[in-house]
């Protein structure tokens, strides 16, 4: 049976929970300063404010956890509607996804590239990420290339 907390303890444990430094952001950070990459952090200047922005190359990068941003929507959203205060955490996690999704669009508007990580494939697959972020530096700078040769 799952432990039962009462408001105070959930309150206290909620109070905890980070927007920055979380442990994948930083996870992520550390494994692409490493490779040599210099980055923003909790970029201020840019929509949605992106864990990290490789400003050189206009890619904004968030590290989103799964329960908060609704992965897996189809299968989380039964699940809370058969748990407490389910009305709160749908319309919650729901807003978060229209967010994310306006975030994007307006970043893209503005000619950056976005990339979203989900926490766990950070923490399991840390270099594929890294991967991920240095193919795309790769495919910006090849069309930066082409538009330069025409």
């Amino acid at each position: 049976m799952p432990d039962v907390l009462t408001k105070e303890q959930r309150r206290k444990n909620m109070q905890h929970i980070r927007s920055e430094n979380t442990q994948i952001e930083v996870l992520l950070r550390k494994a692409l300063w490493k490779k040599g990459y210099r980055f923003r952090k909790n970029y201020k200047q840019l929509p949605g404010k992106p864990d990290i922005a490789l400003t050189k190359y206009k890619i904004a990068i968030f590290c989103d956890g799964e329960f908060f941003h609704g992965k897996d929507w189809e299968v989380l959203k039964p699940r809370l509607e058969r748990g407490n205060n389910s009305d709160f955490w749908i319309s919650k996690i729901s807003r978060n996804r229209e967010r994310d999704d306006e975030t994007n669009k307006r970043l893209l508007f503005l000619g950056w590239t976005v990339i979203r990580f989900w926490g766990n494939d950070i923490r399991k697959h840390t270099d594929e990420c890294v991967k991920v972020i240095e193919e795309t530096i790769f495919d910006l700078k090849t069309e930066n290339l082409e538009v330069e040769r025409e």
